[in-house]
């Protein structure tokens, strides 16, 4: 399940969707991780999820998963699921007594048309529940730099609704008599009235030169902020090339955005940035990414999948204490080893009298998760490290044991064969590869990505699989690699390998993209 509060999410009580309610949920302005814990833990386990257009899909993916989702949507110019038709599948999906998360940009209750939704629900007799979000009118701004309050700049705010112009004599916003008050105004929904609004800013009163920002997809890894005056706005931002959704802010708090912005000025700042890794192990990467700026794209090219015939790896689980070593060689085989001990109805104590290595920080860690402390760690994440650290255990006539997948490399084996141990290798799962992805992967190539990073040489094979052979489309791409063997096995299939981590870990692949751009500042 997709988290986007990262790996460790703290335990909310009480939140537990119940039957036919419907919750009114913010969604908060596009980045997933300004959604509240309660928000979030709704969405884990709602029955049905009726969402916006605009809403994160890693919002969406946090769903459980048979849960249904239903787009509803409006686009610009109107486009959309009609309103009515909207109160119609909350009280119909209530009314079959199931639990429905209604997942709104922003907060419900700011220009998010929630309270005539809670209405139709009232009327309707169905319960319904508020839970508020993170408003774009305050977090765009603060993701740019610009707060709407400061001492000797502004002590007042005004939030208003910019799809009502000016020029409509029904208008139920008074510029008028916002442009007298010396205060801060921020704009929601306002692209399209933009030259109306300023005209009727500056006909009543507010200087020409007011600084004035426009702040496209506030929050999120395609946030772009154009500063200018209210004179000069309207040219600044067609030079610019803005497009909505777009927040406005006007006032003094705006000359505050050069001097302050630090969401959009990380190192990665806006790459995308394309992560092949298993769905259940992207997210680490991608949270990491993430807090660079960058723009994570999960297609993975592997897929961890179960033995059709477990019977030998049963059998040697069984009797895995026999085994003077047994070598985990990443998460993946502790994942598929235990899963099949508790199938066996055994559990760590299995292992009792077998000595354990584990290959890397990631796996030392799954292994402790499940009580079991590793006894030996190489300090490189590579065969040769692993060999060179085991020979100094004594391995001469010493039986190993290397649960491994259905493809796995023989490096390991055959280097521990040379220094005398008896080694037995014996598949844990299969290393599939997910073809449902392909014309995923077709697409983000076709709309570009800046970085293509690998984790395991399995990872580099099956997307050239994926791309039926064709590495031309990834001439233009960046490529970044965990470590040696992953850098040879993508070299072997013809790539150019631009970063190779130091540190053979996720931590440190990240690390090497940074270094990378803020040396480059560009693509290969």
């Amino acid at each position: 399940m997709n988290n986007p509060l990262g790996n460790h999410t703290p335990t909310v009580y009480g939140t537990v969707p119940v039957k036919s309610t419907v919750y009114l949920v913010g969604g908060g302005p596009g980045d997933p991780g300004l959604i509240t814990l309660k928000a979030f833990s709704l969405l884990q386990s709602a029955d049905v999820i009726v969402y916006d257009r605009l809403i994160n899909d890693r919002l969406v993916a946090c769903a459980q998963e048979n849960a249904e989702l239903i787009p509803v949507g409006k686009h610009p110019g109107g486009r959309g699921v009609h309103q009515n038709n909207i109160n119609s599948t909350l009280i119909g999906k209530a009314s079959e007594g199931k639990s429905v998360v209604r997942l709104k940009g922003g907060d419900p209750f700011l220009f998010g048309r929630g309270g005539e939704e809670a209405e139709a629900l009232v009327e309707a007799g169905i319960k319904f529940e508020i839970v508020p979000g993170v408003t774009s009118a305050v977090a765009v701004p603060a993701y740019s730099g610009i707060p709407l309050t400061q001492r000797g700049y502004s002590s007042l705010i005004t939030i208003t609704t910019g799809s009502e112009s000016p020029d409509k004599p029904e208008s139920n916003v008074s510029w008028d008599v916002l442009a007298r008050l010396d205060g801060t105004i921020v704009t929601l929904m306002g692209w399209e009235a933009l030259p109306s609004i300023v005209e009727s800013l500056i006909s009543n009163g507010l200087e020409a030169d007011t600084p004035i920002a426009l702040i496209q997809m506030g929050t999120t890894p395609n946030q772009k902020t154009v500063v200018s005056t209210l004179q000069n706005i309207e040219r600044d931002s067609v030079k610019s090339g803005l497009e909505p959704p777009v927040v406005t802010v006007i006032g003094k708090t705006v000359t505050l955005h050069d001097k302050l912005r630090w969401f959009d000025n990380r190192p990665l700042f806006g790459k995308r940035i394309l992560v092949t890794r298993t769905g259940t192990q992207a997210a680490m990467l991608s949270h990491l990414l993430t807090q660079q700026g960058a723009n994570p794209i999960e297609i993975p090219t592997i897929q961890i999948e179960s033995l059709d015939d477990n019977a030998e790896l049963d059998a040697i689980l069984s009797n895995i204490s026999i085994y003077d070593w047994t070598v985990f060689a990443s998460t993946n085989v502790v994942d598929m080893v235990f899963r099949r001990l508790k199938a066996l109805g055994l559990d760590a104590r299995a292992l009792h009298g077998t000595k354990v290595a584990a290959v890397g920080p990631s796996t030392e860690e799954a292994l402790r998760s499940r009580g079991i402390v590793a006894d030996f760690i190489p300090k490189r994440i590579v065969s040769d490290a692993v060999v060179d650290g085991l020979a100094l255990q004594g391995l001469a006539g010493k039986t190993v044991l290397i649960p491994r997948s259905n493809i796995g490399r023989e490096s390991l084996s055959k280097g521990l064969e040379n220094l005398g141990a008896i080694v037995t290798q014996v598949a844990a799962y299969r290393n599939a590869i997910p073809e449902s992805n392909r014309d995923r992967l077709y697409s983000a190539l076709e709309v570009g990505v800046d970085v293509a990073t690998f984790t395991s040489a399995s990872t580099v094979k099956h997307l050239i699989t994926l791309l039926n052979g064709d590495i031309s489309k990834l001439n233009s791409v960046t490529v970044a690699c965990i470590g040696p063997s992953t850098t040879a096995a993508a070299r072997e299939s013809g790539l150019i390998v631009d970063i190779e981590a130091v540190e053979y870990t996720i931590e440190g692949m990240v690390q090497a993209v940074v270094d990378h751009f803020l040396t480059t500042g560009r693509k290969r």
